[in-house]
């Protein structure tokens, strides 16, 4: 039983010693351990998605950088519980770097991605996505062609498993390359989009997602393909000749140079909601430099942990090359 006190270390401890004992019966208990990371627009609705799948009533706060916190669940009654890591990136596509943090060769089989597109933002949101997902794409590739050297039964699991969500009969099976890991994405603030009230049945449809992800929750069944009501469609449910052609006129497309579907759609959906530059994206101001929080004391301490900071970089800088952080 935790306590309040407890740190991240004694709640690991507790986790580690329950694997080793055996529950009541003599059996090994197993206990799940999955991750997730949160990311997408800036004040976009990620920690709200958080609070809510955690059941925990505080006021969502700005994330500036990465930030971390878990939950458990019992999946029946009188077991141990499973735990699930959330990591949520905050700054957009500020912080790209960061990524690689939580996603490691060593919980990889066990991770997803929720990706959350502001709605309200049309303009940011495909290069948001874009950005987001290259690079989170980017960096388990190299774990998973690192792990075909050491471990190539757990790579061909997963790209297998990725695949799997797709049917061999599916009329867009050679055209589609699955994420290499699970991923979700929503659409937040649907409720200002479209001018309807209905953000807490879609919370609690985004609720039951995570969960599944988390915790091994029964997901969903039900799909919704009208773009006139909010979507919601499964891996694999869905098709190019379902959503049909983007919403331009023949000779409109026909001055497009695309070479697959998904550019077609981009095209035309910058036509419509041209991009920010990436400039307006990578808003990096840092709250502690803004002067209506200035206090003397304050700044004055900061500024010599700082300076200690950077003298702590320059000194461990070789060690820091040696970590493995997966990010060659």
């Amino acid at each position: 039983m935790p306590k309040a006190g407890d740190t991240l270390w004694d709640l690991a401890i507790a986790e580690v010693e329950k694997r080793e004992n055996p529950d009541d019966d003599g059996k090994r208990v197993e206990v799940w351990e999955k991750s997730i990371l949160f990311m997408g627009n800036k004040n976009g609705g990620k920690t709200t998605i958080i609070l809510r799948c955690l059941e925990r009533e505080e006021i969502p706060k700005p994330t500036l950088a990465l930030e971390y916190t878990f939950g458990r669940r019992a999946r029946r009654h009188n077991t141990p519980k499973d735990v699930a890591h959330f990591w949520e990136l905050g700054g957009g596509t500020s912080l790209l770097d960061l990524i690689r943090i939580p996603i490691t060769s060593n919980n990889i089989r066990s991770f997803a991605v929720v990706l959350v597109l502001d709605l309200s933002k049309p303009n940011e949101l495909w290069t948001t996505m874009e950005k987001l997902l290259q690079v989170t794409r980017n960096h388990v590739n190299k774990i998973l062609s690192k792990l075909e050297k050491t471990n190539p039964e757990v790579a061909t699991e997963i790209k297998q498993r990725m695949r799997n969500n797709l049917q061999r009969d599916h009329p867009d099976y050679e055209l589609v390359d699955p994420f290499p890991i699970p991923l979700v994405i929503i659409g937040s603030k649907y409720d200002i989009f479209h001018f309807t009230s209905k953000s807490e049945a879609l919370l609690l449809k985004a609720r039951v997602l995570v969960n599944h992800l988390a915790f091994g929750y029964d997901k969903s069944k039900s799909v919704s393909v009208d773009y006139g009501k909010p979507l919601f469609i499964p891996a694999g449910l869905d098709s190019l000749s379902q959503i049909g052609p983007p919403p331009a006129s023949d000779s409109d497309i026909g001055k497009m140079c695309a070479n697959t579907p998904l550019e077609l759609w981009k095209k035309v959906f910058e036509k419509t909601f041209p991009p920010k530059s990436s400039c307006d994206l990578q808003d990096t101001k840092d709250p502690a430099q803004d002067l209506q929080y200035a206090e003397y004391e304050v700044d004055v301490m900061r500024a010599q942990k700082n300076q200690e900071l950077e003298q702590y970089k320059r000194n461990a800088s070789k060690s820091w090359k040696e970590m493995d952080l997966d990010s060659d």
